[in-house]
């Protein structure tokens, strides 16, 4: 990204310095690491291995590359962001769909990896604001957290097959090994909330979280580690990056439906299910927006998203404010004159 900057000379006359951050992209794959400059003709192709980082940690600063855009590819680019960051390079990490739609938005239709890198090089250029990387803590508690959801997909997949099962040994194969993973998951639910606890600030971050009613312990968990900005953005943004936010899809007379898109897929499938029993049991307030909802013609789908939302709302207000939920507002005493 180019910024002009003016310089006073002695004799009194303005001049216009350019500087320049220079920006790399990587295009990674399971065994090698694409790399380009933004505006250079120089590529560089290393193993994704950690003699390959090694490689490509000296010619960046050989090429003085301060900030570097690779894009999300199934955790093969987990590694080398790690290493980068920890080296103090700006690194921004983009989603598939963004590089596509820079790529689409300049008619750019080739594509191979040498390509792929030069395009996220440009994309990185074009970055105007830089987010703030993840703590590290949460990104090793998210792999503990997504084995712990495949855990779970995996009991759910073996009790869809027992409905249609009519064989008694194979059912009972099923159910013991059912069983396993169920014994299995809560063991690694239960270190992995150790493990968090051992963090005073996370600690008390999931207290807070689990303060709210209908937000229970693994729900909790979810929020903390899937969404590490919790607390510090708007309630906008969080339900944004939950994937819960309702868009518009109008068009002149055209006056469509509104629906939640995009997000984090794990974080928001696990707000619905909490919000399920949340909204017919432990929230009260949850429980008047649904019924309010359900009395207004709103499908059961819908009003369960809605306070899905609600529920995030409130997480992120208490870990804002730092005091714990209070389901009902405090009553105001008034001095006796």
């Amino acid at each position: 990204m180019n910024e002009l900057k003016v310089r006073i000379t002695r004799e009194g006359s303005t001049k216009m310095a350019k500087s320049t951050t220079i920006c790399a992209g990587i295009d990674t794959g399971k065994r090698k690491l694409d790399v380009a400059i933004e505006g250079c003709r120089e590529p560089l192709q290393v193993k994704n291995t950690s003699e390959g980082h090694a490689a490509l940690l000296a010619w960046l600063r050989q090429h003085r590359v301060k900030r570097i855009g690779i894009e999300a590819s199934g955790g093969y680019e987990q590694p080398v962001v790690a290493e980068l960051r920890r080296k103090r390079f700006v690194v921004v990490v983009f989603q598939p769909a963004q590089v596509r739609a820079y790529g689409k938005f300049h008619l750019q239709r080739a594509k191979n990896d040498k390509i792929d890198a030069a395009l996220i090089a440009a994309c990185t250029a074009a970055v105007r604001k830089i987010h703030a990387a993840p703590d590290p803590r949460l990104l090793r508690f998210a792999e503990q957290l997504t084995m712990i959801d495949q855990i779970g997909e995996d009991i759910a997949r073996l009790k869809n097959r027992i409905e249609s099962c009519r064989n008694v040994t194979i059912n009972k194969i099923w159910h013991e090994d059912i069983a396993r993973l169920e014994q299995r998951e809560k063991a690694a639910l239960k270190a992995l909330v150790t493990s968090i606890r051992k963090h005073p600030d996370l600690a008390k971050r999931l207290a807070l979280i689990n303060s709210v009613d209908g937000i229970g312990l693994p729900t909790a968990v979810a929020i903390l580690v899937r969404l590490p900005e919790i607390g510090r953005i708007t309630r906008e943004q969080a339900v944004a990056l939950a994937g819960l936010a309702p868009y518009d899809d109008d068009s002149g007379d055209q006056v469509g439906v509104r629906h939640i898109e995009g997000g984090r897929k794990r974080l928001r499938r696990a707000l619905y299910t909490a919000s399920l029993a949340a909204s017919f049991r432990w929230n009260p307030q949850l429980i008047q927006l649904y019924q309010r909802l359900t009395a207004a013609g709103k499908e059961h789908k819908r009003a369960l998203v809605a306070c899905a939302r609600k529920m995030l709302i409130f997480a992120n207000t208490v870990v804002a404010r730092g005091t714990p939920w209070c389901g009902e507002p405090p009553v105001r005493s008034f001095p006796v004159s």
